[in-house]
């Protein structure tokens, strides 16, 4: 037992002197540092989703367009134009007609058609692609182009030095403005409601045009009377002539008293 603890004070010692050697610390000084642990870049923040445009307030808020956003949500359209809408790649390009397009219209013009018909008039109104106004001249080239409602309700495109015309069978509107127009959503304000051949076998007849204003009846005693439409002129001369004629009654009776009194003088 002895022997064993004089051993292991010996190993013990053996140890502390080679720890504490000048040749042990200067390995230790030259050996090259540990390698750092690994550190992980940051993770990339999640990109934003799109943002997209929401047709119905777009109409709300952006010209006298709430006839048609009224028959958008009467037939469901705006939830079809809306997933267009928001669809990055391929878009949508919408021709909106103001509410004096569809005043200039007998209110018969829709009343008389189905659910479908109506539907079908208002998917008229778009095409399922996004078009910049730069993009109709060549868009032109490829008429008829074929809408919304069908490859059989087609329209025809013209760009003549700018000006942008939309034709359907009975109408023929130019575009008057951009309303928005940001891929992959073009809005484009039109003058009239695009009538198709598939839903109109004729042309809608036209509102009648809305009477003139009554006048008052003073003005309208003016009118009817002849007297009142006698040219200034003419009011002067007759005033005139009427104290002409005073004046001359007046000196003939004075002339007939006096030679009455020269007559009784005589006498």
């Amino acid at each position: 037992m002895m022997e064993f603890r004089a051993s292991l004070f010996t190993a013990a010692m053996l140890a502390i002197a080679v720890l504490s050697s000048p040749a042990f610390a200067a390995q230790k000084a030259t050996s090259p540092p540990a390698p750092p642990a690994d550190i992980l870049p940051p993770a990339p923040a999640p990109a934003p989703a799109p943002g997209h445009v929401d047709l119905a307030d777009l109409l709300s808020v952006a010209g006298p367009f709430s006839t048609f956003l009224e028959y958008l949500k009467k037939t469901d359209v705006l939830e079809t134009f809306q997933s267009k809408a928001n669809d990055t790649k391929e878009g949508i390009t919408m021709f909106v007609p103001k509410n004096s397009a569809f005043a200039a219209l007998r209110t018969t013009t829709f009343a008389n058609l189905t659910g479908d018909q109506l539907k079908s008039l208002i998917l008229y109104h778009a095409l399922p692609k996004y078009y910049s106004l730069a993009e109709f001249n060549k868009l032109s080239s490829l008429n008829p182009v074929a809408t919304f409602a069908g490859s059989q309700y087609t329209l025809n495109l013209t760009d003549n030095m700018g000006s942008i015309r939309v034709k359907s069978m009975w109408s023929n509107p130019k575009i008057s403005s951009s309303v928005y127009s940001t891929r992959p959503v073009a809005v484009y304000e039109v003058d009239k409601v695009l009538l198709p051949m598939q839903i109109f076998k004729s042309d809608p007849p036209l509102a009648p045009a809305p009477a003139p204003a009554p006048m008052d009846d003073k003005a309208s005693d003016d009118a009817a009377s002849p007297a009142s439409r006698k040219p200034a002129s003419q009011k002067a001369t007759g005033s005139k002539s009427a104290s002409y004629r005073a004046g001359v009654s007046v000196a003939s009776y004075v002339a007939v008293a006096v030679s009455g009194g020269l007559m009784m003088l005589l006498w």
